[in-house]
């Protein structure tokens, strides 16, 4: 077969260019260390890569979103605990200022303590996190919760949402809870029922917050137990009318039961006396501290103003109890959801190492190997180089010179 002068270069430049090419490729991959450069190089590993940088890149949102999350949850345990610690020295002083032993101005003066106390637990159900968005405010995190009225209530301006961030692919969780249901979420009295004196009574009757018997037998009626002499009473059932218990004997302390309740009244109520028992209502934590400040600044220091001063005190230590327990269970959950973070966050730490690895080994260059390839390219393009330089000079005419 007849070479051709135009063949035979077009064939030895074609064969130059082949090796320029893939030394080329050789070298570019030693300077970027990926082994697949486009997607023609190897469409199923090109797939691999994209799909593995996208778990990655949607787990490290995902850790963003734990971190976030985390950070709100250690500042509503550290708030809930500091609340609960207020409670507890509210609980102190008012059942110090129950005491038998204090005076109308030393009542006065724990009065003041725990009015600076309920500023700072508004306060706290004011926190602000990291970006200046108020804790407990559900989702308008611009929008303080609380705030107090001229009349001396507070009011909750939050809604009663949940915020939630998803911290792995099936997972969601709450960064934080609506302040209605912390701070205004636990029930009255003794959660099921709460008692209170009528403040018309003229006797030294104080009544107990009672307890249930027979949860089954309790119904969510108001009851009424009014006096007919010193000695004897009813128990009315408001709701229906109706008389549960009749012309019974009053004993100092002794137990009144019915309906699967159970009440107490100690001292000597007077004729016309009563006493109320109705069911538990949601009542917010700054009311029930209110409650205690008030009754031990106006209270009458006689006999029977002494006796309502303790029925409102007993009163608001079982509501200030159910407030703390209601703060507990929102600060245990916060516990909760902080170690499931935790527990997410390691699994996504680990979930990425296992992507890492395997995107390293599809993508990632042997080093060691390509810079074989390359020396054998190299020598490949000189030996193409030097042999075109050779063989051009082999021409007939060079022999008729």
């Amino acid at each position: 077969m007849r070479v051709s002068t135009s063949q035979f270069f077009g064939t030895s430049v074609n064969a130059m260019l082949d090796n320029q090419s893939t030394l080329s490729k050789t070298q570019l991959q030693l300077s970027t260390g990926r082994k697949i450069l486009t997607p023609a190089d190897d469409p199923t590993g090109s797939d691999q890569i994209l799909n593995l940088n996208q778990l990655i890149d949607s787990t490290a949102q995902y850790q963003r979103n734990a971190g976030m999350a985390k950070s709100r949850q250690q500042l509503e345990e550290s708030t809930l605990g500091s609340a609960g610690d207020l409670l507890q020295r509210v609980r102190e002083l008012a059942v110090q200022a129950n005491n038998d032993s204090q005076t109308p101005d030393t009542r006065k003066a724990i009065a003041q303590e725990l009015r600076q106390l309920r500023a700072q637990l508004i306060q706290l159900a004011n926190t602000r996190d990291t970006n200046g968005d108020f804790l407990f405010s559900g989702f308008n995190g611009k929008i303080q919760p609380f705030a107090e009225t001229a009349s001396g209530q507070v009011q909750y301006s939050g809604d009663q949402g949940t915020r939630y961030l998803q911290i792995g692919p099936t997972q969601m969780i709450a960064d934080s809870d609506p302040g209605s249901a912390v701070f205004q979420g636990a029930r009255n009295g003794n959660g099921t029922f709460v008692t209170s004196a009528s403040v018309a009574n003229a006797g030294t009757g104080v009544f107990n917050p009672g307890t249930v018997t027979n949860p089954a037998a309790v119904l969510a009626h108001n009851y009424q137990i009014n006096f007919t002499s010193a000695t004897t009473f009813d128990v009315v059932d408001t709701t229906t009318a109706t008389t549960v218990l009749a012309a019974q004997p009053y004993t100092d302390g002794g137990a009144i039961a019915f309906n699967g309740i159970q009440v107490s009244i100690g001292g000597a109520p007077a004729t016309g006396d009563s006493f109320t028992i109705a069911p538990s209502s949601h009542q917010d934590v700054f009311a029930s501290v209110q409650n205690v400040i008030t009754s031990l600044e106006t209270y009458t220091p006689n006999a029977s103003g002494l006796a309502q001063m303790h029925n409102a005190m007993n009163q608001g230590l079982v509501n200030i109890d159910q407030a703390m327990q209601n703060i507990g269970d929102f600060r245990a959950r916060a516990g909760a959801r902080l170690n499931a973070i935790d527990s997410q966050k390691n699994s996504n730490d680990s979930l990425v190492l296992d992507a890492q690895s395997a995107l390293s080994q599809v993508q990632d260059l042997d080093y060691a190997g390509a810079v074989s390839r390359l020396n054998q390219q190299m020598l490949a393009l000189q030996a193409a180089q030097q042999t075109f330089a050779k063989v051009q000079g082999l021409s007939l005419f060079n022999f008729l010179r």
